[in-house]
């Protein structure tokens, strides 16, 4: 049986140490979140993951969704009880506006609980998860009458929300799509079409669900300048917020899939539903992003996540699990043998995940701070340049960390050997769930090419001249002996990222293909750095408490976490630059008809 124990201490020492979001108290939540207050909330959060979803995690995924006849679909065994207590519990509105029944806290706090939910039970998360994108678009595109009728019930967890996109025929590419939108006289539309893929499309957890669809109003421009949103409720609502009849939407079948077994994945049937459009006609797709960035940011959460709960594993299984001998003599002479933990390799392996997994945590809460400043900050400069962070770093979250994700549970799963092949240990359960999260909301793939063909060049470069521009000024502010075996390679990684943007910007206007073939080397590139740069920061911060007795083991623990990523995985930046520089011509050579 697996286990999970929420990182609680490390998130604390996040918040207060290396963010010192006691700083943001000017912003509106942030005075509320004070140390015992985020103390409070993140324990009880731990509470409901670790004793309330992390034990039906394997069931779920034994047991699956199930479809019935009439269409209904069932979650798991213990899903239902178990959201109830997540709604009653006031998690889905613990950072939605007070005005709509939320407690008005941080997004920040939201992305930690998020994260302790999918290293639980992923499948299980993604229900809330996407409600809380809907819940978004909502907020910023709706008309204050949607906001009205559907924004309290979904904070309050009664109602569930949905992102409808892709179809049979196109995923990507949406300019494609064919759902089509009919006007109605009284001003709502007929949405008619299929679309598949749809995570948490139809269950029974909640007792309406609020799907957000794209489709095409009839008459409108063809491609992706013709395509409008619209809310599209399982039940329409009545006036008076009670539910009154279904609409005509419904679940034509459960997509059968590698992993997330827990979520029901569904083909969704439009058959002349009524909708109602959010946002401007034609502006589909601007509102869409919206709800993308904030599932890719999300989904980059899920890449941390499973990371961080293999490794919790793969770490007490390698301090249990007898076999062989030390390479430099027994360690425990007294026992048949000694245990996994003393080989190199398996430290390797151990070593690679931890370093990742507390550098990636920082980044996703550092990038949620932004977030949360540029929503919340009154001085249009401070949120331009959080907008500037997100749009830049919101690609590499999603694509590094997800692929780092995958490759560490994989790694995780190596240390169990033989039984990380077996169900009963749940590795491979981890592995499967992993695999997802590079591909859904935009594959990995469309990220490398977002962050290198649209946001390095955006206003100009602006987001990333002030990203190097923050890198290297904390690299000339803390360049003394103490932080000298950190900043140094962090300072020569970044400087293989500036190499490689300049190589790209010159020849990818004549050569798009050499921006194509070198866009994931690149994004993985700019991964390294800035997970660089945060370990400058935890160790920074983990410097100045060593002298604390109680957390001083930890802090040093961190020390040497730090300088193996410095050592042994940031020099990964020179291998990528070689890649980069090579261009197209042996990734492009061979003829089509050769595959």
């Amino acid at each position: 049986m697996p286990i999970y124990r929420a990182p609680v201490d490390e998130v604390m020492f996040l918040l207060t140490d290396v963010l010192k979001v006691a700083r943001y108290d000017n912003l509106p939540g942030f005075a509320d979140l004070t140390p015992d207050l985020a103390l409070a909330a993140l324990a009880e959060a731990a509470k409901l993951c670790e004793r309330v979803l992390q034990p039906l995690n394997q069931s779920g995924d034994q047991e699956g969704c199930a479809r019935h006849e009439d269409g209904r679909v069932t979650a798991p065994k213990g899903f239902k009880e178990a959201y109830r207590q997540y709604a009653t519990g006031g998690w889905m509105g613990i950072s939605a506006p007070t005005e709509y029944g939320g407690q008005g806290l941080p997004g920040l706090l939201t992305v930690v609980v998020n994260e302790f939910m999918s290293s639980a039970n992923m499948a299980f998360a993604m229900y809330p998860g996407l409600t809380q994108g809907a819940l978004t678009t909502i907020l910023i595109h709706g008309t204050s009458e949607q906001k009205a009728r559907y924004v309290p019930k979904m904070v309050e967890g009664s109602w569930t929300g949905t992102m409808n996109l892709t179809e049979p025929h196109c995923g990507t590419d949406l300019g494609l799509l064919r759902t089509k939108a009919e006007r109605q006289a009284d001003g709502s539309y007929r949405i008619t079409g299929t679309k598949i893929f749809i995570s948490a499309g139809e269950h029974d957890l909640a007792e309406n669900i609020v799907h957000l669809v794209l489709a095409r109003i009839e008459g409108a421009p063809s491609g992706i300048r013709g395509v409008s949103m619209f809310i599209v409720p399982k039940i329409l609502p009545n006036p008076d917020g009670s539910l009154g009849a279904r609409n005509a939407v419904s679940c034509g079948a459960i997509e059968r899939k590698m992993g997330i077994h827990g979520n029901a994945t569904c083909v969704m049937n439009y058959d002349g539903a009524t909708g109602w459009l959010i946002g401007a006609e034609n502006r589909g797709i601007n509102t869409m992003f919206t709800m993308m960035n904030e599932a890719r940011l999300g989904v980059g959460v899920q890449g941390l996540a499973v990371s961080e709960v293999a490794y919790q594993n793969a770490a007490a299984y390698a301090r249990d699990r007898l076999q062989g001998r030390a390479l430099t003599g027994a360690k425990f002479p007294d026992r048949p043998a000694d245990p996994l933990v003393v080989h190199p390799d398996v430290r390797r392996m151990l070593m690679t995940m931890r370093a990742f997994n507390e550098a990636a945590r920082a980044l996703v809460m550092w990038t949620a701070l932004q977030g949360d400043v540029s929503h919340r900050a009154g001085e249009s400069t401070s949120r331009r340049a959080a907008e500037d962070h997100m749009a830049l770093l919101t690609p590499v979250i999603k694509g590094m960390l997800t692929d780092r994700g995958f490759v560490n549970a994989v790694l995780a799963q190596q240390i169990y050997g033989g039984h990380g092949y077996i169900a009963a240990h749940g590795m491979e359960q981890f592995v499967r769930d992993a695999r997802i999260a590079m591909l859904y909301e935009g594959a990995n793939g469309i990220q490398a090419l977002d962050l290198v063909g649209r946001k390095l060049a955006q206003d100009n470069g602006r987001a990333l001249q002030a990203f190097f521009g923050e890198v290297q000024d904390y690299i000339v502010q803390h360049g003394g002996e103490a932080m000298k075996p950190y900043v140094d390679p962090l300072t020569t990684a970044l400087v293989h990222l500036r190499q490689a943007t300049i190589w790209l910007t010159r020849h990818a206007p004549a050569k798009p293909d050499d921006a194509g073939a070198g866009a994931t080397d690149y994004l993985h590139m700019m991964g390294l750095v800035v997970l660089g740069y945060m370990w400058c920061r935890i160790v920074e911060a983990a410097m100045t408490r060593l002298s604390d007795d109680a957390v001083a083991e930890r802090m040093r623990g961190k020390l040497i976490t730090g300088r193996f990523f410095v050592e042994r995985i940031l020099p990964g930046t020179e291998l990528q630059l070689a890649r980069i520089r090579l261009g197209s011509a042996n990734v492009m050579e061979l003829p089509a008809e050769s595959f």
